[in-house]
């Protein structure tokens, strides 16, 4: 029976991801979420409380998702954007879900904590690789981590507003992310 249940919440928030990055919490329906699912809609408030709760499993499990699949390797921040660049593509609703978030939760103001937690980690590991002169310090830590992470959106289909379009030009917009990022964190001549 646990085995049942436990199923059952995986293909509700896959349905739930699915409908949210779609329609965003408003517009989001638990009919649909459990229709998708194959579940009955009780179940939802069952095991997850109301449809916002629902909302903030399916984007706390993005996240955790997220930090373990990409984890940030500060002496190599030009890799770590490719592989956040890589990830947006891989998983186009992770970067929906997170512009529904902001819309809809009120952005940084509303991070949940697993978000704070791997943001913390994340500027301590940048701060890090600046002190040890691996990184320019030209922007501090948490500035940097932004601008990496704006960065790796670019190759997003709903973001990209460039006409290079099909393979080679989700190409180009890799390397765009990684040499940027290199020139970030690269020292000025001086």
């Amino acid at each position: 029976m646990a085995r049942d249940a436990e199923d059952t919440k995986r293909r509700l928030l896959e349905a739930a991801a699915n409908e949210f990055a779609e329609r965003g919490i408003a517009g989001a329906r638990v009919d649909r979420i459990a229709a998708a699912a194959a579940a009955n809609k009780a179940l939802i408030y069952s095991y997850f409380g109301n449809k916002e709760d629902l909302f903030d499993a399916v984007f706390n499990a993005l996240v955790v998702d997220t930090v373990q699949d990409v984890p940030i390797d500060a002496g190599d921040l030009p890799g770590y954007a490719a592989r956040l660049f890589d990830r947006n593509q891989e998983q186009p609703q992770a970067l929906r879900l997170a512009l529904w978030h902001s819309l809809e939760r009120g952005g940084a103001a509303a991070m949940p904590a697993a978000v704070v937690a791997a943001n913390r980690s994340k500027v301590a590991a940048i701060a890090a690789a600046q002190r040890a002169g691996k990184v320019s310090d030209r922007f501090s830590a948490d500035e940097l981590l932004i601008l990496i992470t704006g960065l790796s959106m670019l190759g997003s289909p709903d973001l990209a507003m460039t006409h290079a379009s099909g393979p080679q030009g989700l190409a180009r917009r890799r390397r765009t992310v990684v040499e940027s990022v290199r020139i970030l964190i690269t020292e000025d001549d001086k």
